[in-house]
């Protein structure tokens, strides 16, 4: 699994875990919905702008977001 699909399961366990919509996630972080999309499904490069504001909208740190099984391989 590369870096991309790693930020994006992680996203969508978080954002699942929150009972959020991708719609609703989208707008905490005042981003399209098809680029959340994307992000989760691995086919986006997200930059690290996008990324703090996706994690803030999730209501988790950073430390807290990276901190899954997901990066620990």
């Amino acid at each position: 699994m590369d870096i991309k699909q790693k930020v994006g399961t992680r996203i969508k366990e978080l954002r699942k875990k929150l009972e959020l919509s991708q719609e609703a996630l989208a707008l905490k972080a005042e981003v399209d919905r098809t680029y959340v999309t994307d992000v989760e499904n691995g086919r986006r490069n997200v930059s690290l702008e996008i990324l703090e504001r996706l994690i803030k909208a999730l209501e988790v740190s950073t430390s807290e977001f990276f901190n899954s099984k997901e990066f620990k391989k």
